[in-house]
């Protein structure tokens, strides 16, 4: 466990740095987890490694900091994502599929943007990077379009125009899940399905067996889930961690937080038991 002055045993398995699309430092979200009273936190940036995470598992203030990272992936058809934890950032196959999927965010927000011009907001890459230090995401176009004047808030850029189906949004090409799962176990690491009760699957039994076949070792049913009234679940967080309990599926937990002044402040929500990542850190000594 962390060591250190942080005497809870808690953890949020799920975080993101200026490294992808959120507002903080690793060392400001570390500083504010502490405060939380979290002795362990993953950084589990979009399609992206900070560099200050060099091996697998670090201690910063008293804090023990989990490399992770958040995969988005074709589940056979349905769009989600994948958390990995444990990895190790010098893992050349997750380097090379990091890098690719780098690229592919930058093609994606060139698109985002002809979309945004033709929709009358002139913007540019240029605005984009300002708010970017790392993985270009849509809360940095959210951004831009606040600046801009064509919204007031950046959640209202997403209900507005860079939402799922909207005007100005562009899907981001994905990997598989076989093919992703295959990567991050390579990496040392072990797999869970990212706030799964919002994605879009019809048969939960069926979806689930194939999860366990493609060798995805846990589901995040210890989310936020119901922090927005309007929130639509697929499925009760209850009731999938019981389905993934039947299959042998671990249960890991996370707020999803992207710092201070971004759309998800939802840090200390979460405050996942430590044996949760003690089954984890087994899973990737098997």
């Amino acid at each position: 466990r962390a060591s250190g002055t942080v005497s809870a045993t808690y953890a949020d398995l799920h975080l993101h740095t200026v490294a992808s699309d959120g507002t903080q430092t690793l060392a400001e979200m570390v500083a504010r987890a502490r405060a939380c009273g979290l002795s362990t936190i993953a950084i589990t940036d979009h399609d992206a490694i900070s560099p200050e995470l060099t091996g697998r598992v670090t201690t910063l203030l008293g804090v023990e900091v989990i490399t992770g990272v958040e995969l988005k992936a074709d589940f056979d058809g349905v769009a989600g994502e994948l958390l990995g934890y444990f990895v190790d950032p010098a893992s050349p196959a997750l380097a090379e599929l990091l890098g690719w999927m780098e690229k592919g965010r930058l093609l994606r927000m060139e698109r985002m943007l002809e979309k945004c011009r033709e929709a009358g907001f002139d913007i540019g890459m240029t605005d984009v990077r300002r708010h970017a230090a790392g993985n270009l995401g849509r809360p940095h176009l959210a951004r831009v379009l606040v600046e801009c004047g064509a919204v007031k808030r950046p959640d209202e850029a997403f209900e507005r125009f860079i939402g799922r189906g909207l005007p100005c949004y562009v899907s981001l090409e994905k990997i598989g899940l076989r093919e992703a799962v295959e990567i991050l176990h390579g990496a040392g690491g072990a797999v869970s399905v990212a706030h799964p009760c919002l994605m879009r699957v019809a048969d939960w039994d069926s979806f689930l067996d194939g999860l366990v076949a493609a060798g995805v070792d846990g589901m995040e049913a210890v989310y936020p889930y119901r922090t927005s009234p309007t929130t639509e679940l697929a499925i009760a967080p209850e009731l999938l961690a019981m389905k993934a309990g039947q299959r042998g599926l671990l249960v890991t937990g996370g707020s999803d937080d992207h710092g201070l002044d971004s759309t998800k402040t939802t840090l200390g929500q979460i405050r996942l038991p430590y044996e949760r990542v003690e089954a984890l850190r087994r899973v990737t000594a098997a």
